[in-house]
C-alpha cells in the first residue's frame, strides 16, 4: 500500500509541478498564440505532456528517498487534500470551463472576456493555484518523499514567476479594473477579513 501511495504522490507532484511551466508557455507569448490560425493547444498539450515525461525521468531515481515514514502524517494530508478539493469547487463556481482551461487567453474571439472578482476571488486572485499547492503539500506530507517536497518547492518558485506573468497579461487585457483588483486582493494567500 505504501509503495502505491508513494507512486501516486510522485506522479501527482510531477504533473502539478509542471502546471506553472505550462502557463509560462502561454502568458509571455499570449499575443503570438492568439495570432495562430490553428488551436494553440495542438502544440501546448503535447509540450506539457513532454514536461511530465522529462520531469518524471529526471526525478524517478529519487522515488525511494524519504524524510520520514509514519501513518499519522496522512491525517494532515487528508485535511490538505480536502482543502484543495474545496478550493477547486469554489474556484469553479463563477468561472466557466473555458476560463479554467485558459481559452479566453488563447482564443479571445471565441470566448467571453470577463474579470471575475466575486466569490472566492474576492479574497484571493489565483485560488486554483492555491488548490494545486494544497494538493502537492498533501502528497508531500503524506508520503514523506524527498522528491515530492523538491517538486513542491520547484512549483512554488516557478508558480511565483508564472503569477507575475499572468498578472501582467490580465492587466493588459482588463486595464485599470485589474490594477484596482490586484491592489485589493492578494495573489495566493487568502484575505480572511471581508473588507
Amino acid at each position: 500500500m505504501t509503495q502505491w501511495l508513494d507512486l501516486c504522490g510522485w506522479i501527482a507532484c510531477v504533473v502539478y509541478s509542471t502546471i506553472p511551466g505550462f502557463w509560462l508557455l502561454i502568458h509571455p507569448l499570449a499575443e503570438s498564440w492568439r495570432a495562430r490560425r490553428r488551436s494553440p493547444y495542438l502544440v501546448l498539450l503535447p509540450v506539457w505532456i513532454a514536461m511530465w515525461v522529462i520531469l518524471g525521468l529526471l526525478t524517478s531515481p529519487w522515488l525511494h528517498n524519504i524524510f520520514y515514514r509514519t501513518p499519522w502524517t496522512w491525517l494532515a494530508a487528508i485535511l490538505l487534500l480536502a482543502t484543495s478539493f474545496w478550493i477547486y469547487s469554489q474556484s469553479g463556481k463563477h468561472f466557466s470551463r473555458a476560463q479554467l482551461s485558459g481559452l479566453p487567453e488563447l482564443l479571445p474571439s471565441h470566448h467571453e472576456q470577463r474579470l471575475v472578482t466575486w466569490g472566492i476571488r474576492s479574497r484571493i486572485r489565483h485560488p486554483v493555484y492555491l488548490a494545486h499547492l494544497c494538493g502537492m503539500l498533501a502528497w508531500s506530507v503524506g508520503t514523506g518523499l524527498e522528491v515530492c517536497y523538491v517538486l513542491t518547492a520547484f512549483a512554488i518558485v516557478t508558480g511565483a514567476i508564472m503569477i507575475r506573468w499572468e498578472d501582467a497579461e490580465l492587466e493588459e487585457r482588463f486595464g485599470q479594473e485589474y490594477r484596482v483588483y490586484r491592489e485589493k486582493v492578494p495573489a495566493v494567500v487568502p484575505r480572511i477579513s471581508a473588507g
